[in-house]
């Protein structure tokens, strides 16, 4: 497949509300809720890109760097950073919003691999991708190196 199309194609923003439910005793937001959000935009992200359904392959990394709490607003945005023949780097960032005071601030990071599936669930042959902006480029040149140390650490696990 030779179409290339630009990384802003698979740009995708969603807002989420963190309620009481959603919270740990310390009434921040549970990881695992957070990491559950960050499958499904990747996924919808993916989606975008490819126009076909998509599987999880790994979730490569996850940093949380600090919490959010009841009230605050989750505004999670994805991008597909690389792609593969089949598959696809999709970055993904979370920001906390206090709305009552404005300050905002980065929670969480991620990059995920998924892998577009044809009807018969079969891997699919996806379109490249190119940067346009300084941080899409930035994103594209690291991956390489991302891509890599993914497969040092599958090689490690066999």
């Amino acid at each position: 497949m030779t179409e290339k199309r630009p990384m802003s194609h698979s740009r995708t923003i969603q807002t989420k509300l963190v309620l009481p439910p959603d919270t740990n005793h310390l009434q921040t937001i549970f990881g695992g809720h957070v990491l559950s959000y960050i499958d499904e935009i990747a996924a919808i992200t993916a989606m975008k890109h490819s126009h076909h359904s998509v599987v999880t392959a790994s979730i490569d990394s996850v940093d949380f760097l600090s919490s959010a709490r009841v009230g605050d607003v989750l505004e999670l945005e994805a991008i597909v950073s690389f792609t593969g023949r089949t598959s696809m780097e999709v970055f993904v960032s979370v920001h906390s919003m206090n709305l009552l005071t404005g300050v905002t601030k980065l929670t969480t990071e991620s990059f995920l691999t998924m892998v577009a599936m044809d009807e018969n669930n079969k891997p699919i042959p996806v379109a490249g991708i190119f940067p346009e902006t300084e941080v899409e480029k930035s994103l594209f040149e690291t991956a390489p190196a991302r891509r890599e140390h993914r497969k040092l650490r599958s090689e490690m696990k066999h």
